[in-house]
């Protein structure tokens, strides 16, 4: 599983931040560092009042998550 973490912050209130994740399942970390840029314009266009900060894609190992 692949997931596309990025961290938007309000532009008003550059210290109000809060993560968001998107989590893919028949992709590769490629295809997710190929796709991310394209589907974070999509999200601030739709969300004009935050900025990214950063975004990173990555494996996530299933059996580290919380239950």
């Amino acid at each position: 599983m692949i997931e596309l973490l990025f961290v938007a912050c309000l532009s008003a209130d550059p210290e109000a931040c809060e993560e968001r994740s998107l989590l893919y399942t028949d992709i590769t970390p490629t295809t997710c560092v190929l796709g991310a840029q394209p589907y974070l314009a999509e999200w601030i266009a739709t969300h004009p009042r935050f900025d990214i900060r950063r975004w990173e894609c990555r494996a996530v190992n299933t059996a580290e998550r919380d239950a």
